[in-house]
C-alpha cells in the first residue's frame, strides 16, 4: 500500500482512522501534538501545524503519497471566536499548500455538517430533506465558518490540478468509548442524547460512528485519482440517533419542517450519504441500535 499521514491522529476520529488505515495496509504516520495515536502508527510527530514551517516540515520529513487532515479546534464556542477561525482555516491552508508544494498526491480535508447552519439563534429551516452535499452552506458561527473556509481552501489548492483533493463532513462522530459510556464531545453520553431528544436536535439527530467514518476516509483515499477534485462527502449513519422517527421529532427540534419532516419515513436519518454510495461504494455498518446495547 502506501504512506498515509494523518493529522490530528490523537483525536476521538483520528484514532479511528489510523486504525483503519493500518489494517488496510498502509504505513500511517500520525502528527498530533497531544498524546494518544494509536500504536498501529509507524511514526508519530508532535507538531504545531499552524506554524508554516512546521508543516513544511512534516510532510518533507516523511513524504507521504496521502495526506488525510482532521487537526482542528473540533468543538464551537470550545474557545474565543477568532480563535477558532484562524486556528482552523490556517492549518487547513498550511496543509493544502504544504502537500501541493511538496508533491503529496492526495489530500482530504475534514470538514463538518455545521456548515449548513442549522442551530442558527435567527432561525434557520432546511431547504429540504434529507440534506445532502448540495444543500446551501449559511454559516453562522466561527466554527462552522471555518470549517466552509477549509473546504473552500481544498477546493481552491485542488484547482492547480497538482494534487487530488476532497473533503468529508462526519457527523457527530462517536468512537467506542463513547459507546460504552463516556461523555461525548458535547458533555453529555449517547444515552443521555437519545433519552432527551432536544440534545440531539440541535445538530438534527446526526451521528457516525468513527470507525464507519474512518472507512469512508480509507475508501476516499484510493479513490482520489478517480473524483473530479474538490468533491464533498457526507459521512452519516444510516439512522437518526433517535428512539423515535425524525418526522415526529424535527418539528419539535426545528419549527416549520412539518412538510419536510414528513417525507422522512421510519429510522431514516436527515443527512443522505446517497453520493458516498454511489462514487465510492461506502455504506455505515454500525448504528446506536447494535453499538449501545451491551452498555445499556
Amino acid at each position: 500500500m502506501s504512506r498515509v499521514l494523518v493529522t490530528g491522529s490523537a483525536g476521538r476520529l483520528g484514532r479511528s482512522v489510523v486504525t483503519a488505515l493500518a489494517a488496510a495496509g498502509h504505513e500511517v504516520i500520525g502528527v498530533d501534538r497531544a498524546p494518544g495515536t494509536p500504536d498501529e502508527a509507524a511514526a508519530t510527530l508532535p507538531a504545531d501545524l499552524t506554524d508554516t514551517g512546521q508543516a513544511f516540515e512534516a510532510i518533507a520529513r516523511f513524504r507521504p503519497e496521502s495526506v488525510i487532515h482532521l487537526a482542528a479546534i473540533a468543538t464551537p464556542f470550545s474557545r474565543p471566536e477568532s480563535v477558532i477561525f484562524e486556528v482552523n482555516t490556517r492549518l487547513a491552508f498550511n496543509v493544502c499548500e504544504a502537500s501541493v508544494e511538496l508533491g503529496v498526491s492526495g489530500v482530504v480535508v475534514a470538514s463538518s455538517p455545521t456548515v449548513i447552519g442549522y442551530g442558527a439563534p435567527g432561525g434557520w429551516v432546511p431547504s429540504y430533506l434529507p440534506i445532502d452535499e448540495e444543500h446551501p452552506a449559511l454559516p453562522w458561527n466561527g466554527y462552522n465558518l471555518s470549517k466552509l473556509v477549509a473546504e473552500q481552501t481544498m477546493k481552491a489548492f485542488a484547482r492547480a490540478g497538482r494534487t487530488r483533493m476532497a473533503a468529508v463532513r462526519p457527523c457527530f462522530v462517536i468512537p467506542p468509548e463513547e459507546w460504552a459510556g463516556a461523555p461525548t464531545q458535547s458533555g453529555h453520553t449517547v444515552k443521555e442524547r437519545l433519552d432527551q431528544p432536544r440534545i440531539g436536535g440541535v445538530s438534527l439527530f446526526n451521528y457516525v460512528d468513527a470507525r464507519d467514518a474512518a472507512e469512508l476516509f480509507t475508501v476516499l483515499i484510493a479513490a482520489l485519482p478517480e473524483l473530479p477534485g474538490g468533491e464533498v462527502f457526507f459521512a452519516g449513519a444510516a439512522d437518526a440517533l433517535a428512539r423515535e422517527p425524525l418526522a415526529d421529532l424535527l418539528p419539535q427540534a426545528v419549527p416549520g419542517t412539518e412538510e419536510l419532516a414528513a417525507g422522512l419515513t421510519g429510522t431514516a436519518p436527515a443527512f443522505s450519504t446517497a453520493k458516498a454510495r454511489r462514487l465510492l461504494g461506502w455504506e455505515p455498518k454500525r448504528s446506536w441500535r447494535t453499538e449501545l446495547k451491551e452498555s445499556e
